[in-house]
């Protein structure tokens, strides 16, 4: 009876078992319990339809590039967002990464095309470019250099060491300079104390000549003595320099080669003493061949005749 009553138990209990378990399969898949991480990736994502940025967004996003190379796509971002904000148009870091990834070649070709532009067209004597810098000689003495650059034909007007920075040295150094080549329009500078001194500037106003001066940290907005100097430092790192003597007969042999012989990539081959003149390049067969400071200054030279 005992052993009767034990098996009707077994069985009730697995039929009830069966029974449950075709409830719970019954049941609709959103009332069955997950993980919350795995139902989260098991959801079906539907694309997030955006508007298609204009042609010009992509075109600003290529020039921002160009012209800021070193600053990330959160920079970027950033700027077209407040110089675009009045046109209605906003952009994310993402939007430019694929930009600049999608558009390398466009970047390059216009990288290029800035580079090799040329230069504006700037009256004969009407701009100098006047700049001060420093060379070290074997004994690490510094020596202060005034260098002056002629716009139009790019020509070193002067390279010259001073003894000091007083304006009043400066000041007789240009009318030195004056009195060989004319007097310039406009003189441009930079914002050190020695150019925007008192008696320079009262020198100037007496000259009447006008001064301009850049803003402050930035160099390329006079960047014809800029680039003079750093073809000069260049060539100079390649010599040794033993005292101010030797210095200034230096000086005077760079400026002849860097007028005479060094062809311009800016004046279409010819040299900045050819552009001043106003004459073209010599047509004879008589060229020299001029190795200067021991190598480093190289180039033709045709002699007048």
């Amino acid at each position: 009876m005992i052993s009767l009553n034990w098996h009707y138990t077994v069985i009730v209990i697995f039929f009830t078992l069966l029974w449950l378990l075709i409830l719970w399969c019954k049941q609709p898949k959103e009332a069955k319990t997950k993980h919350p991480i795995k139902a989260a990736s098991d959801r079906k994502q539907h694309p997030i339809r955006t508007r298609r940025k204009p042609a010009w967004v992509t075109d600003e996003l290529i020039r921002l590039k160009v012209h800021m190379p070193k600053a990330g796509c959160r920079t970027l971002a950033l700027t077209f967002n407040r110089l675009f904000a009045h046109r209605g148009e906003s952009v994310g870091k993402t939007f430019v990464a694929q930009t600049i990834q999608q558009h390398q070649y466009e970047i390059r070709v216009l990288q290029r095309k800035i580079k090799n532009r040329p230069a504006y067209e700037v009256p004969k004597g009407k701009y100098w470019g006047i700049d001060l810098t420093q060379v070290a000689d074997t004994h690490r003495h510094q020596h202060t250099l005034l260098g002056i650059c002629e716009h139009h034909s790019r020509l070193a007007v002067t390279l010259k060491r001073l003894p000091n920075k007083a304006s009043i040295t400066l000041l007789r150094c240009l009318l030195e300079v004056i009195e060989q080549f004319g007097k310039p329009q406009i003189i441009r500078t930079d914002n050190e104390a020695v150019f925007t001194s008192r008696l320079f500037r009262f020198g100037l106003w007496m000259l009447s000549i006008r001064h301009q001066t850049t803003e402050k940290h930035c160099p390329w907005q006079n960047g014809r003595i800029e680039r003079f100097f750093g073809t000069f430092k260049t060539h100079i790192k390649q010599i040794l320099i033993e005292d101010a003597v030797q210095l200034d007969e230096q000086l005077t042999t760079f400026c002849w080669w860097y007028n005479r012989v060094r062809p311009h990539q800016n004046l279409e081959g010819r040299t900045p003493a050819e552009v001043w003149l106003g004459v073209e390049p010599p047509k004879t067969r008589h060229w020299r061949y001029v190795s200067l400071w021991q190598g480093a200054l190289r180039g033709f030279y045709a002699p007048p005749t």
